[in-house]
């Protein structure tokens, strides 16, 4: 079985465990304090242009949603999202269990628009029983969505220009933020996610580290007391040098870009595979998610030689599903599954 279906079955690249396994003796302080943690928030600063933004290191994505939601909310406010996003539909409902209420946004292709936003938080100020609706505080977005897409830099200025109008906080969920980063047509860089959001996060699991996500404040109002809610929620490692060796290993020598560069490539000769055989997408993505509409009867026989996730039902004989690639994603397996495309009819007429 070939494994399509995400970008964090494989563990971690060489070069970070190299680094592990280098350092595996050494006693160093615990809970993030030790040089190599102090070593990667400054490289990150650095990467960031952001000289006073605050670093942290979490283990991983719903943990980091969670602890930056919490760190910035009141009990009476939410966060503004599109239906699409992950704290939306794929964390279980942490960020309500946490006590905060996720205000849902219809999305286009993974999107939601500064204007959206606005009429958001207009409808709450406006409407006369405001203080019995729960008050938008912090708006959600991911780079790239759940879908794939990315947003341009246009809309990101956008769309921080309206949450500082608003009084709004912007977070980022960067838990692919380098297949983002190195995606052909991306204008976006992690010196306008500092500049534009209040926080954003690096993610690490699922490009090439065992496990880990770089928190970025920018905003001094939430770095402070940040440290308190980590310790509170569960999110301070006591051996938190593992976070920081990781992120010291991805981030010397651009590894962290180049190793991004390698998923969207071969997602981008998947992609011509389908367009090869005129196979429609649910939507049109560069980054390392690719989302065709499928044969059902099609989908029967590849599901024997390749794992990929189902993402949703189109019509009577056709769905949509995904297919990921990730830094380590073999060359080989990629041409196997070439070979099998080309075996696809195709339905131009799907979806």
């Amino acid at each position: 079985m070939i494994y399509f279906n995400c970008d964090y079955n494989e563990g971690a690249h060489e070069k970070v465990l190299q680094r592990l396994v280098e350092t595996n003796m050494e006693q160093t302080e615990g809970y993030g304090c030790d040089p190599y943690c102090r070593a990667a928030e400054e490289l990150i600063r650095r990467k960031c242009q952001a000289p006073d933004a605050a670093v942290h290191f979490l283990v991983g994505g719903t943990q980091t949603n969670a602890i930056v939601i919490a760190a910035a909310l009141r009990p009476h406010q939410g966060v503004a999202a599109a239906a699409t996003a992950h704290v939306n539909v794929h964390e279980t409902g942490a960020i309500e269990a946490g006590g905060h209420k996720v205000l849902v946004l219809p999305a286009k292709e993974g999107k939601i628009t500064a204007s959206q936003i606005d009429e958001c938080y207009q409808a709450h100020v406006r409407d006369d029983a405001f203080e019995h609706i729960v008050q938008p505080k912090l708006v959600y977005l991911s780079q790239p969505t759940e879908l794939g897409t990315l947003y341009t830099l246009k809309e990101l200025e956008e769309i921080a220009e309206v949450c500082r109008r608003d009084g709004l906080y912007l977070y980022i969920d960067g838990a692919r933020l380098g297949y983002g980063l190195a995606a052909e047509g991306n204008d976006v860089t992690m010196q306008d996610l500092a500049r534009l959001c209040d926080v954003f996060y690096i993610g690490g699991t699922k490009v090439g580290a065992l496990f880990g996500e770089a928190v970025v404040i920018s905003n001094p109002v939430l770095r402070q007391d940040f440290r308190y809610i980590m310790k509170q929620r569960g999110g301070m490692l006591a051996k938190g040098r593992l976070l920081g060796l990781q992120f010291l290993a991805l981030f010397e020598d651009d590894l962290y870009l180049e190793i991004s560069r390698h998923a969207d490539r071969l997602a981008d000769r998947i992609r011509e595979a389908f367009d090869r055989k005129k196979i429609p997408f649910l939507v049109k993505s560069r980054t390392n998610q690719l989302f065709p509409i499928l044969p059902d009867k099609d989908l029967e026989w590849l599901s024997e030689k390749y794992c990929y996730s189902y993402q949703e039902r189109i019509d009577d004989t056709h769905s949509a599903v995904r297919f990921c690639t990730s830094w380590a994603t073999a060359e080989e397996a990629v041409e196997q599954l070439i070979r099998d495309i080309d075996k696809i009819e195709g339905d131009p007429a799907a979806g």
